[in-house]
């Protein structure tokens, strides 16, 4: 059997949105009338693209190796999950090759944020902001997300085999 040095893997996450700020999203914290709700800072974002790493090298997910039940999780940064996420992926033998990633939220405007959001997911994985694609797109006023009762974002990962890693614990 065939085994191609490349893989994808696809993330996704959503959070409900409450009055207060400040928004976590692409771990940066935005001013913003609304903040995710979630056990760890809800960053929707650093969340997906944590699952795309994951599941790319069917590693598992984020609720597996960061569960809900845990204290421990409780207000975690999402960047601290992401690296722990990308330490596994390494230790695999793969390497990120590229990211694509879409947040769906009617506001705040992502545009103004969106080179600093690469940047700062490049820093946490140890990539080039190059490898790094972000785009957004509003709910159009309409369900959750166009009403600002939700946030949500998706990430596609295109990892590549560096070497035979040591399987996960």
């Amino acid at each position: 059997m065939h085994s191609s040095p490349f893989r994808i893997g696809l993330g996704h996450d959503t959070h409900r949105l409450e009055p207060g700020g400040p928004l976590i999203l692409g771990g940066l914290s935005l001013e913003h009338t609304r903040r995710a709700v979630g056990h760890s800072d809800a960053d929707v974002l650093l969340h997906a693209i944590t699952d795309a790493v994951l599941g790319a090298a069917a590693l598992g997910d984020i609720g597996e190796l960061f569960p809900d039940t845990d204290p421990a999780n409780r207000g975690r940064d999402s960047a601290e999950m992401l690296d722990a996420a990308a330490e596994r992926l390494a230790d695999a033998g793969w390497e990120i090759v590229n990211l694509d990633c879409v947040v769906f939220a009617q506001r705040p405007k992502i545009l103004p944020y969106r080179d600093q959001m690469r940047e700062r997911v490049a820093a946490i994985l140890g990539l080039s902001a190059h490898q790094v694609g972000l785009k957004a797109k509003t709910g159009e006023a309409v369900g959750p997300i166009g009403e600002e009762l939700a946030i949500a974002a998706e990430c596609v990962a295109l990892i590549v085999r560096t070497h035979t890693g040591s399987p996960p614990a």
